[in-house]
């Protein structure tokens, strides 16, 4: 089952459960977390994803290496080299550059910038609805990833809003919870 949840279900609103530190490498954390990023992968306008959109209370997030990719477009295009805080650990000296996707499992917010930026924002649980959420500019986090591994990341503009956002969603808050200016854009050929 690789659905995505829609904004009814009630998972969606629910504050998910810590996974411990022991079940981390369990074959049913790992297989949620290949399923997360299944889910992710069927999507093309997808960049991050949480446990509870695909139906599992677990304090879990995937951001996918799409991100990457696409904070470099923009970096190119304004003519902005990699900002380190983002990038550094992706980046291959004379290669094109390889990315992966990270997974952040026990999600904790231990700094968080006081500047804000009003970002437009979707959702893949609220289809097609579509708004501007006010997000800190800065965020670090501190997590483990799939190894049971402590890290600790920061992150700027495009990453620290898919931060704050798929932490929202492991507190049982949607974006459309906090948005202005909603409006629904349904895309001439869906699948």
């Amino acid at each position: 089952m690789n659905e995505i949840v829609q904004k009814e279900n009630k998972v969606l609103r629910q504050i998910a459960q810590e996974v411990s530190v022991e079940d981390i490498r369990s074959r049913k954390i790992e297989t949620i977390i290949r399923r997360m990023i299944k889910a992710l992968n069927n999507q093309d306008d997808g960049v991050a994803i949480a446990a509870p959109q695909i139906g599992e209370n677990l304090r879990i997030f995937v951001i996918s290496k799409k991100i990457f990719e696409i904070i470099e477009e923009e970096q190119k295009s304004n003519g902005k080299k990699s900002k380190r805080e983002n990038l550094d650990e992706f980046e291959n000296s004379n290669k094109k550059k390889e990315y992966k996707d990270l997974i952040f499992i026990n999600p904790e917010i231990i700094k968080i910038s006081k500047k804000k930026m009003k970002v437009d924002e979707g959702c893949l649980s609220v289809r097609w609805l579509y708004g501007k959420v006010e997000r800190a500019e800065k965020i670090t986090v501190r997590a483990y990833d799939e190894n049971g591994k402590p890290f600790t990341m920061g992150a700027s503009g495009l990453l620290a809003q898919a931060f704050q956002h798929e932490i929202d969603h492991l507190n049982g808050i949607l974006f459309i919870d906090k948005a202005t200016d909603l409006k629904e854009m349904i895309p001439e050929e869906t699948e």
